[in-house]
């Protein structure tokens, strides 16, 4: 998790047996967004972020065929904390890691 996400996302996620790390638990907190991306592919997970700032570094990434683990997007504004927990459920139980691979998925599905 990136570490501007809602403590509930967190919190609800977890309450239904998924793995999840944060930024702060990981010792991250207030690393710049590629170094933070970089951080979630040496781990081999999947980071969630409702910051815009990583949707360009996926960009970039992709663009110049680098690889990463994958980023998970929601804006803030879009989508509820509800639909956050219930979507990346379904993310994190139905996926396959190798399936996310340098791609951006966006909540709501």
């Amino acid at each position: 998790m990136d570490e501007n996400v809602h403590r509930a996302i967190t919190l609800g996620l977890r309450l239904r047996g998924v793995d999840v790390l944060t930024a702060q638990e990981d010792g991250r907190q207030g690393l710049p967004d590629p170094l933070l991306l970089d951080r979630a592919t040496e781990l081999g997970r999947i980071l969630f972020s409702q910051d815009d700032d990583l949707l360009a570094e996926a960009s970039l990434r992709q663009a110049n065929h680098l690889h990463f683990t994958g980023i998970v997007f929601a804006h803030q504004m879009h989508v509820t904390i509800g639909d956050c927990i219930h979507d990346l459920e379904i993310i994190a139980k139905a996926a396959r890691q190798e399936e996310l691979a340098n791609r951006v998925e966006y909540v709501p599905l």
